[in-house]
């Protein structure tokens, strides 16, 4: 994707977690509220990256497709597994605990279902990204995701700029052009919605320390060295001078989420060359003469 350092992205992706931030969380909430749109509740689910995506979000899950065969992917399957396993029904004993392990995705076990939860925003190669989640998924199955959308920071952003520093993100790419991509990428129907959230701050100290949460700045125009020691502090001054408040006096962040599932449907039979015999050809030939 445009902008995006696919190093730091790496970087990012690849740290260690134990715990989700909580505004996964609350987003991986709203699309599960999302599934009684639809007639047949999944019989197999893929989580992707289950840690980053929302634990609370997957025992959700579990809870409302109880029968369904589930299965995770994760850079870090260790941690994933760790954090997404749970005793063996009717097994448990405290001397001796006996462990459901998570079933690791394998795209030779089709699901009906994929769930991935905010981390598309933040992947350099989308497009690659979502072939393999098509193949992941079954025939008449559906993908399930939700990420960033452009208008998430504006007001740091117009801090960034009023100081003439580099943006303080990378720019987040519009519903439309997802739904672009799923259709180049083999998905059917896709549908596309969004929603802008409103988060506030008491101080600049926390609005910052609660960001590095939800991700960090990758863009490939961010600053290119460490920051000296009185960066921090110069920071948390802009944007207490010049950040957007509410009327109560706090400092205000716009989050804009964007929702989209998208079918695999059949794959198109391919289309043969049509043959025409010669004597049929030259009747034809004789007929638009006459």
């Amino acid at each position: 994707m445009p902008g995006l350092d696919a190093v730091a992205c790496a970087r990012w992706q690849g740290l260690p977690r134990t715990d989700s931030p909580w505004l996964h969380e609350e987003v991986g909430g709203r699309m599960a509220d999302r599934l009684q749109w639809f007639r047949e509740p999944p019989t197999s689910w893929l989580h992707w990256e289950p840690v980053l995506g929302g634990l609370k979000a997957h025992a959700r899950l579990r809870a409302a497709l109880p029968r369904a065969e589930w299965q995770v992917w994760s850079r870090d399957m260790a941690r994933a597994a760790a954090a997404t396993r749970e005793p063996a029904p009717r097994s448990w004993n405290p001397l001796r605990p006996r462990w459901v392990e998570p079933r690791a995705a394998d795209p030779q076990r089709p699901v009906q279902m994929l769930w991935a939860n905010m981390g598309l925003h933040a992947e350099p190669q989308p497009q690659r990204l979502i072939a393999r989640w098509h193949s992941h998924i079954a025939t008449g199955g559906f993908l399930m995701f939700a990420c960033l959308g452009p208008d998430s920071l504006n007001e740091l952003r117009a801090v960034w700029a009023a100081e003439g520093w580099p943006a303080p993100a990378h720019a987040f790419t519009d519903m439309h052009d997802w739904g672009d991509m799923l259709v180049h990428g083999g998905f059917a129907e896709p549908v596309m919605d969004m929603e802008r959230l409103e988060l506030t701050y008491g101080s600049a100290a926390s609005l910052v320390d609660e960001l590095r949460g939800f991700g960090r700045n990758l863009s490939t125009e961010r600053f290119g060295a460490c920051r000296g020691r009185g960066w921090r502090e110069r920071l948390l001054a802009a944007i207490e001078a010049r950040g957007p408040r509410t009327d109560g006096g706090r400092l205000r962040l716009t989050v804009e989420i964007v929702y989209g599932h998208a079918f695999k449907a059949a794959p198109k039979p391919p289309r043969g060359d049509a043959t025409v015999p010669l004597d049929a050809l030259r009747e034809q030939l004789r007929q638009r003469r006459s």
